[in-house]
């Protein structure tokens, strides 16, 4: 979807999910949004740490604040829950599992945290991600940092915490781009979404 503006971009995902139905096709968003912070629902005002003009928006997703802006890689998840029987975590899991499988193409070490949802390499946070739920739908996703300017994370406590490191893939040397680790990426999770289902068919 390109570069799309984050506020016409929610306005989107809340509009497909309050139309669709039991035989709506679940889809995936690959997108990247010009600057903006967003806080969600039960975010603290006082993780940004200083106003450099970028807008803040409230949005409707669970987490803290977190930074999006061009050069980042955005897949949007929008499920029918139900039809899929998953759970919040199970899919929050295997969000994070498709991005460690996408890094560990690339030889570079990833891992999510149970107290703190997101990927990992070392201590430094390289995608972060925030759902909502509505009516056994799910809308949001994951962000996964490739190559953008990743000052205005500085001017925030990401994800609500106190000198969290971030990094991206072009500082972990790779150097496909945004279509290349897109495309693996959306791959990775409809893989890891359809082992779900089969683990479950008797």
């Amino acid at each position: 979807m390109g570069l799309s503006d984050y506020r016409v971009t929610w306005q989107a995902m809340k509009d497909f999910t309050s139309h669709r139905n039991e035989q709506t096709c679940d889809e995936i968003w690959l997108l990247q949004h010009p600057p903006v912070f967003t806080q969600g629902i039960a975010g603290k005002p006082e993780h940004l740490l200083r106003d450099h003009g970028i807008a803040v928006i409230q949005t409707d997703r669970g987490g803290q604040i977190t930074f999006h802006g061009p050069g980042q890689l955005i897949a949007y998840l929008l499920l029918d829950l139900r039809r899929l029987k998953l759970g919040v975590r199970e899919l929050v899991r295997s969000m994070e599992n498709a991005v460690i499988d996408l890094l560990q193409d690339y030889q570079v070490k990833a891992a999510g945290r149970i107290e703190a949802p997101g990927v990992y390499v070392g201590t430094a946070k390289i995608a972060a991600l925030g759902l909502k739920i509505r009516k056994n739908y799910c809308y949001h996703g994951i962000a996964v940092n490739v190559d953008m300017d990743l000052t205005p994370f500085s001017y925030i406590n990401p994800c609500g915490y106190q000198g969290l490191q971030v990094t991206q893939t072009k500082d972990l040397g790779i150097t496909d781009g945004l279509e290349m680790l897109g495309s693996k990426l959306a791959n990775y999770l409809q893989q890891h979404l359809l082992k779900k289902i089969s683990d479950r068919t008797p």
